[in-house]
């Protein structure tokens, strides 16, 4: 009896005895993550931590996601304190070059125009909600709508604010439609301009200066202090980033920005974000209608670049090659890499890489303008 007790207690400790059906389905979904990540090369820097965190996450008995897990923990001190995102901005910065902006300011317009996309998909979700029967309260619809922003630090950073509970769908939507870039920009951008537009040359952007450079991350940081203080976190990381980068008296700091310290956090944040993978929290019909939304916000943000860029030209005696606007949505920079692509199908001595950097990075400050500015309203 006392050997059929012991087998019993070590039968229902294993995994077999205790694996439902949602989480072995998560822990497919995990694995699709990690082939996309190795196979398909899509954002692989965050997919495959996020796939692998999500197979932990699905463990049963192991409690690696609960608050004593350890994933648990990294979650409890990067993500719910929004420390991660943070850093990873502050990295960000530091790699950026603000050049190309500062050489052509009104492309600045453009990176504004694609954040449009965020507020047609916070209209979207209310409608799903109110229409359909989708379970989003306007919390709930602000943090879908940051995806259109095509910024994965700021969606995760908005959303754990707002939303935590649909963290792990709302981070895979964000990174998997930035990794789809390639994929969703450019039957966009072929059906909104004519060859002629997409061959448009543009003028080589002037020298801008070392002074520039460092007054402009100070500016902008107090501007956003003026204007939006619920900014001031990302777009602070951000401009403290850059300006480290741009002093060039702390050279070791900016580099241990843009490498070992924000390798070290892509690798917790990619791990935390998968502990929201848990079966019960991703298998449902919220999911879907995110990944829904999500991809109509990054469309209607690439679309509007485009549309702004075009009706620029109407009053511009110096025209704007309107694929540049693309680059607005923000995914660094392979949203620039994609312009330049389909550009020189059109014209191969168009080099638009560089042109495409402004509005690139005007994007990403005007996604993190986009979410303080929906915290400012939702937070409450």
């Amino acid at each position: 009896m006392i050997y059929l007790d012991s087998f019993h207690q070590l039968w229902i400790s294993t995994g077999i005895a205790n694996f439902t059906w949602g989480q072995a389905g998560m822990i497919l979904i995990s694995l699709v993550l990690i082939y996309l990540a190795m196979y398909r090369k899509f954002e692989p820097l965050l997919l495959l931590p996020i796939g692998f965190g999500g197979i932990l996450s699905n463990i049963p008995a192991a409690g690696i996601a609960d608050p004593t897990g350890f994933l648990g923990m990294i979650y409890s001190f990067g993500i719910s304190t929004g420390i991660f995102p943070l850093l990873i901005f502050m990295g960000v910065g530091a790699m950026t070059d603000f050049g190309p902006l500062l050489a052509n300011p009104r492309t600045a317009l453009l990176g504004a125009a694609a954040q449009f996309g965020i507020f047609t998909s916070l209209l979207g979700a209310i409608a799903l909600s109110q229409y359909i029967g989708l379970d989003f309260s306007l919390k709930d619809a602000a943090s879908i709508a940051i995806i259109g922003g095509a910024d994965g630090p700021t969606a995760i950073f908005l959303s754990s604010r707002l939303s935590p509970h649909l963290l792990g769908s709302i981070a895979v939507a964000a990174y998997s439609y930035m990794a789809l870039v390639p994929v969703i920009q450019p039957p966009i951008m072929r059906l909104l301009t004519s060859k002629k537009e997409r061959a448009i040359e543009m003028k080589q952007l002037r020298p801008v200066s070392q002074r520039e450079k460092i007054v402009f991350p100070l500016v902008t940081l107090g501007i956003c202090i003026l204007l939006i203080p619920a900014a001031t976190p990302l777009i602070g990381s951000f401009m403290f980033g850059n300006l480290a980068r741009e002093s060039k008296v702390i050279d070791r700091l900016s580099k241990t920005m843009q490498g070992s310290m924000i390798n070290i956090v892509t690798i917790l944040l990619g791990l935390a974000i998968g502990t929201k993978l848990a079966a019960d929290k991703f298998l449902n019909v919220e999911t879907i209608g995110i990944l829904f939304l999500g991809l109509f916000a990054f469309s209607i943000g690439t679309a509007s670049g485009v549309l702004l860029a075009k009706l620029m030209n109407r009053f511009s005696t110096d025209p704007i090659n309107p694929l540049i606007g693309a680059a607005g949505v923000s995914a660094v920079p392979m949203a620039a890499r994609v312009v330049n692509k389909v550009g020189l199908e059109a014209r191969p001595d168009s080099f638009l890489l560089m042109h495409a950097m402004g509005p690139n990075v005007a994007g990403v400050i005007g996604s993190a303008v986009a979410a303080g500015i929906l915290l400012s309203i939702f937070s409450g």
